[in-house]
């Protein structure tokens, strides 16, 4: 991983993308670094990931509650200052919220 100077992020000035769901959006605001992503995740109403996603993250909710599912069937509710963490390929997992959700995401290629 490259030496990464110190920076604050302004998160108003991060462009916003959409993201369907298999219902729902999920919007992203991302810093991307050399090996290193940041990214604020904000999961609409009713939000279900269209995908089982592989690849390792640090995820910190930061407002509202959702379920991060495994594919093994395993439910995990996460709610206002918890987090999860998992490494690429260590499991198959997807989000799912009805009320909504903000969160803070990281990945990159420490997590490999």
């Amino acid at each position: 991983m490259s030496l990464i100077p110190f920076q604050s992020i302004d998160w108003n000035l991060i462009p916003m993308t959409e993201h369907a769901g298999e219902t729902g959006i999920a919007y992203w605001q991302t810093l991307q670094l050399e090996g290193l992503r940041i990214r604020k995740v904000t999961y609409s109403k009713n939000y279900f990931a269209d995908h089982w996603c592989q690849k390792g993250h640090i995820v910190h909710c930061l407002e509202g509650e959702f379920i991060s599912e495994l594919e093994t069937g395993e439910n995990f509710i996460l709610t206002k200052g918890m987090t999860y963490v998992v490494s690429d390929n260590a499991s198959s997992h997807r989000s799912i919220t009805a009320t909504g959700v903000e969160l803070l995401i990281i990945d990159g290629d420490f997590l490999k």
